[in-house]
């Protein structure tokens, strides 16, 4: 049996350079805070172990990366078992020589890999350059299964797309989690700066919406100087936040410092909301072969 409610937290972290063994520790003064809240599932940030080191591209960069298993998920395992949590983390994986992912990794109560997800939607964008570090993930939309359900593992990118939300809780979601690094070019204005952040947090809460499961969202906090120089650098805009199964906002961080939120889900709501609006009944799979086309040219 589940359990009806389920106190989840995530943490939302500036990251200051690539010191793996600072920033691993500070994450887990933090979860250990949570921990001792009564959180037994907790989220951390899109890889928090190090610097955001997609702003440009560098092959030295790739030094950064880990193998899984590896000395990070050592690290974060025994995390996991000592506070005897379901732990969500993000790390850059080195898969094989010249073979990278964005992979998140999975923690239940133990020492042991409950499971990964790497990366599926990978961005190119000015300051967000991915595509150069990451191979796409190759493990499809499968929810990771642990001691407080199944959890819907997305990365960051894969925010923007309804398809992989749907497929994940088309395969037994209970809830979503999506470790993100997103911030503002510093040169935006206020206006565009509020639009981003309002199309962003809008379509998560439609993930949750569409699939009347809670969305859980890590992002990190600070500003990161880029090693270009010239280049303005990121200003990542935190406001981390958990919903619930209809989109309500539950909790939610602030912009411009580190935070954790904590949250208690009833996680019997999903099966009522999903008896009042079903949603997945009423779904017309027999009209939507063409969405696995580019496009409808």
């Amino acid at each position: 049996m589940q359990p009806t409610t389920l106190k989840v937290g995530l943490v939302q972290q500036a990251v200051a350079d690539n010191d793996k063994a600072t920033n691993w520790q500070k994450s887990a003064e933090q979860v250990a805070k949570l921990a001792a809240e009564g959180c037994e599932c907790i989220l951390l940030q899109e890889l928090h172990s190090t610097l955001y080191f997609c702003q440009n591209e560098d092959t030295d960069a790739f030094d950064l990366a880990e193998p899984i298993p590896g000395a990070a998920t050592e690290f974060f395992g025994e995390l996991a078992e000592k506070h005897n949590i379901v732990l969500v983390t993000s790390l850059f994986e080195k898969r094989g020589s010249g073979l990278y992912h964005n992979t998140a990794v999975v923690f239940d109560r133990s020492k042991e890999i409950a499971g990964k997800y790497r990366k599926m939607h990978i961005p190119d964008d000015p300051g967000f350059y991915e595509k150069f570090y990451f191979t796409p993930g190759d493990m499809g939309f499968t929810p990771i299964k642990t001691s407080v359900g199944n959890l819907g593992v997305l990365v960051c990118w894969d925010q923007w797309y309804p398809e992989a939300a749907r497929l994940m809780a088309m395969a037994g979601a209970d809830i979503l989690f999506y470790p993100t690094a997103i911030g503002w070019d510093i040169r935006d204005t206020d206006d565009e700066r509020e639009r981003q952040f309002g199309a962003w947090q809008t379509i998560q809460r439609g993930h949750a919406v569409a699939n009347s499961v809670p969305v859980i969202v890590a992002n990190r906090t600070g500003f990161e100087a880029s090693p270009v120089e010239g280049d303005p650098g990121i200003q990542f805009w935190g406001q981390s936040f958990i919903t619930g199964p209809q989109g309500e906002i539950l909790a939610q961080a602030d912009a411009d410092r580190e935070q954790t939120l904590s949250v208690e889900l009833d996680m019997s709501r999903t099966e009522t909301v999903k008896r009042i609006w079903p949603y997945f009944r009423d779904r017309r799979i027999d009209a939507y072969d063409e969405l696995t086309k580019r496009w409808r040219d």
